[in-house]
């Protein structure tokens, strides 16, 4: 059984047990959380497409940390122009663990 669901902005292809590298949530480390814009739900076989979401349907999941993502150097040079930039970023990250997905 798996679902697609939005998390925060983005949507991920979820099963149950599965931890996953989401954008940082406002949520207490160890907290339960509940998602309910489910997309799309394939229970061995039987697929239920949401329009948009699919109705009564709701995934819960347990924030295990915060972290921080590798860092991503963004390096511009324009050659024989004497320029040179470089810039740094890390995204901040909440990891979390799916433990359930109901319909």
């Amino acid at each position: 059984m798996y679902a697609i669901v939005e998390i925060a902005g983005q949507q991920f292809k979820i099963e149950k047990d599965q931890k996953i590298f989401v954008h940082r949530l406002k949520a207490e480390e160890g907290s339960q959380i509940k998602f309910d814009r489910v997309m799309l739900i394939d229970n061995d076989g039987s697929v239920k497409v949401g329009v948009p979401t699919v109705s009564g349907a709701e995934v819960t999941a347990t924030v295990l940390n915060h972290l921080k993502g590798d860092k991503v150097l963004v390096f511009k040079k324009k050659r024989r122009k004497n320029y040179q930039k470089m810039n740094g970023h890390r995204q901040y990250l909440t990891s979390i663990k799916i433990d359930s997905i109901t319909v």
